[in-house]
C-alpha cells in the first residue's frame, strides 16, 4: 500500500488546518483529557461540532441519499487525527456507531428522525453496552425487556456510560429472550436520556473523568425504537464496536506526547549532564519513537483494510485498538521514569515539563486500554478470528 497523501488528501489537511486556525478556542480544545477530548459534552463543544457540519464534514462516507458524501473513510481519519491534534471533538458515535448502523438496518421512521439530526450536530448519544455482571463482553449483558403491548419494558442496569449525563439518546442493548444462547436475544433500542424511569449516577474514574452508572426501573419503550431485527442485536454491535475500536483511539495525541518527551530529552539535564547523551534515555527514546511509528502504520492499514472490504475488518481494528493504547500506556509510564519527580507537575505550574501533559496521561491512558473493549478481549478476537485459535484454549 502507498503511505503517501495524494493531492487532494493534503488539500483537504489544509483546509483543516484553517478551519481549527479559524475556530481556535480554549474551552473547546484540551490535549490535557487525551482521548477523552472527543466527547461534545459542553455547549461550546456542540457550537464547535455545528461547524463541522457546515462544512458538510460529518457524512463524509454517509451515501448521498440521506445527506453524505458517499465519499472514503480515509477523509474521516485524516479529520479525525487533526481534530485530536489539537484536543479537539470528533467525528463520534452520531455519524460512526448510531448512523451507519441506522443506514443499514434502521427502519425508515428513525432514519428520518435521527440522520438528518446527526448530520447537523442536533444530537449527542451514549452508548449502553457494559454491565456490572458483564463487564467487557457484550454478550453477556442482562439488562431485561418484556413485551407489553406495542413496546417494551426495561429492567436492569448499565455501567461506565461514559455520555449519559450529556448525552440526548441512550443507545442501548437489552436481552429480548433470556432463553437464546448467549450471542443472541439481545436487540438494539433508542431510548430519550430523559425518560422518567432513567436514573443516572456519577462513577468518576482515576483520572476525575465522568462517567455513569444508568438504573432503570420499569422504562417503556415503543417497539418502533427498535433498531433492525428482533434478537440480533449482537451482531449489530459487534460491528458497531470495530467502528468504536478504530475511531475512539486516535493517533495524534500519542505523536504530540512522543515528540515533547523526544524535545525534552534533548535539552534537559540530569546531574549537570545533558540527558541526551544519558545511554539508557537513549535506548528508550529510539524503542519509544519506533513503536509509535508502527502504531501510525497499523492505523493507516486499519484505513487501508476498511475501504477495500464489504464490512468493517475486526481483526485490524482490534490490532491497532490493542497496540496504540497498549502503547500510549507505556509512552506515559516512560515519560514519568524519564522525567522524573518534575513529571508530576501539571500545567497550572509554571515550567512543567511537556506542557504538563505527563500526570494526566499516567492515568488517562489506563482508561483507553478498557475502553471499546479491554485489551484482553483485543487479544481473544485477534487470537480467534485473526489466527485461527479455538475458543476455548
Amino acid at each position: 500500500m502507498d503511505f503517501e497523501f495524494s493531492e487532494d488528501e493534503k488539500k483537504f489537511l489544509r483546509d483543516i488546518e484553517e478551519f481549527l486556525k479559524e475556530n481556535h478556542d480554549p474551552e473547546v480544545m484540551d490535549l490535557h483529557r487525551e482521548n477523552l477530548a472527543q466527547l461534545v459534552d459542553t455547549p461550546a463543544r456542540r457550537e464547535f461540532m455545528k461547524k463541522l457540519a457546515a462544512r458538510g464534514w460529518l457524512g463524509i462516507t454517509w451515501p448521498v441519499a440521506y445527506g453524505g458524501q458517499d465519499g472514503q473513510g480515509f477523509y474521516e481519519y485524516l479529520l479525525n487525527e487533526k481534530l485530536s491534534s489539537v484536543g479537539a471533538p470528533q467525528l463520534g458515535k452520531g455519524t460512526g456507531v448510531v448512523g451507519k448502523t441506522l443506514i443499514k438496518v434502521g427502519s425508515e421512521k428513525l432514519k428520518r428522525e435521527f440522520l438528518s439530526k446527526i448530520l447537523n450536530a442536533e444530537i449527542e448519544f451514549a452508548l449502553g453496552y457494559t454491565e456490572p455482571s458483564a463487564g467487557s463482553d457484550s454478550a453477556a449483558m442482562k439488562l431485561k425487556a418484556e413485551r407489553s403491548g406495542e413496546g417494551w419494558i426495561l429492567n436492569g442496569q448499565k455501567s461506565f456510560t461514559t455520555s449519559a449525563h450529556f448525552a440526548d439518546w441512550y443507545w442501548v442493548g437489552v436481552r429480548t429472550d433470556p432463553d437464546a444462547p448467549k450471542h443472541h436475544g439481545i436487540t438494539l433500542f433508542l431510548l430519550p436520556m430523559n425518560h422518567p424511569g432513567l436514573t443516572i449516577q456519577p462513577m468518576y474514574t482515576i483520572g476525575g473523568e465522568r462517567t455513569n452508572a444508568v438504573f432503570f426501573d420499569n422504562v417503556f419503550i415503543p417497539d418502533d425504537y427498535r433498531v433492525g431485527e428482533l434478537n440480533k442485536g449482537f451482531q449489530y454491535i459487534a460491528e458497531a464496536l470495530d467502528i468504536e475500536r478504530f475511531g475512539m483511539f486516535t493517533f495524534s495525541p500519542i505523536r504530540g506526547r512522543t515528540e515533547l518527551l523526544c524535545d525534552y530529552v534533548k535539552t534537559a539535564k540530569r546531574d549537570g549532564k545533558p540527558l541526551k547523551d544519558d545511554p539508557v534515555a537513549r535506548q528508550k527514546i529510539a524503542q519509544l519513537a519506533t513503536e509509535c511509528e508502527v502504531a501510525r502504520v497499523l492505523g493507516i492499514r486499519f484505513v487501508d483494510a476498511a475501504l477495500n472490504a464489504t464490512k468493517t475488518p475486526t481483526a485490524e481494528a482490534s490490532h491497532y485498538k490493542l497496540y496504540s493504547t497498549e502503547f500510549s500506556r507505556r509512552l506515559a509510564d516512560a515519560t514519568m521514569d524519564i522525567i522524573g519527580p518534575g513529571s508530576q507537575l501539571t500545567a497550572d505550574n509554571h515550567g512543567a515539563p511537556i506542557e504538563g501533559r505527563a500526570p494526566g496521561s499516567y492515568v488517562l491512558t489506563v482508561l483507553e486500554t478498557i475502553g471499546g473493549g479491554t485489551s484482553e478481549v483485543q487479544r481473544n478476537i485477534i487470537a480467534t478470528r485473526k489466527l485461527g485459535l479455538p475458543k476455548n484454549f
